[in-house]
């Protein structure tokens, strides 16, 4: 692998140009996997790593921007940095909707295609960074019961133990109890966490309820 652990994904019908790009990502330090088709890359393993897509526009059986659309319903389509010989700007404008980090024409400067690929795969990398810190909280939520879920949100409003304790018909006793459970098991150091946790859970999923029957 690359030095900085990501790797560039190619994707082009033309072997001289596959080994140019092949040897110009190599040369500034990343692993490369080049493919013919889309379908010789659908079917090849892929590292779980982050990682970038090089895409010529123009390929044999399904097209570029067809893969690009199927690609984007994966759960984890890696950014792409499309190639072309024969681009308009109706394409250009397609791509870069539907998420491209970047559409070069043919002949294009090496330095274009270097920085585009490195926005690509900073980009996925810090996509797999949240996912991961994202996956890690819903785990943490996991652990917690359905009446430390009705705690949380009331916690994070600023509440006091004996205002939550009215509003859910509790003992004060048995609400710090709780209390002390959520923060302990969302690892929490203060209210304030709390808050930036509870703030990622609604960024989460905007409609789940703090009540044990989502998240």
């Amino acid at each position: 692998m690359s030095k900085n652990g990501s790797i560039v994904f190619v994707v082009d019908d033309d072997p001289a140009m596959r080994m140019s790009l092949e040897s110009l990502l190599q040369s500034v330090g990343h692993t490369v996997a080049a493919f013919e088709t889309a379908r010789d890359f659908r079917m090849a393993p892929r590292p779980d790593l982050p990682s970038c897509l090089v895409l010529d526009v123009r390929l044999p059986g399904q097209s570029g921007l067809e893969f690009q659309r199927e690609i984007g319903r994966t759960a984890s389509p890696p950014p792409i940095v499309f190639i072309t010989g024969h681009g308009d700007v109706p394409m250009s404008v397609a791509a870069m909707k539907a998420g491209a980090v970047e559409f070069l024409t043919k002949p294009f400067r090496d330095q274009d295609l270097i920085d585009g690929v490195h926005r690509a795969i900073e980009l996925d990398r810090r996509r797999r960074a949240k996912a991961a810190m994202l996956a890690e909280l819903r785990e943490r939520v996991s652990t917690m019961t359905p009446r430390e879920r009705e705690i949380l949100p009331l916690v994070a409003a600023g509440r006091m133990n004996k205002q939550i304790a009215q509003a859910l018909q509790l003992s004060e006793v048995t609400v710090k109890v709780h209390r002390a459970q959520v923060m302990q098991k969302l690892k929490a150091n203060s209210v304030a966490d709390l808050v930036r946790i509870a703030d990622r859970l609604a960024a989460i999923e905007p409609e789940a309820k703090m009540d044990g029957t989502s998240i």
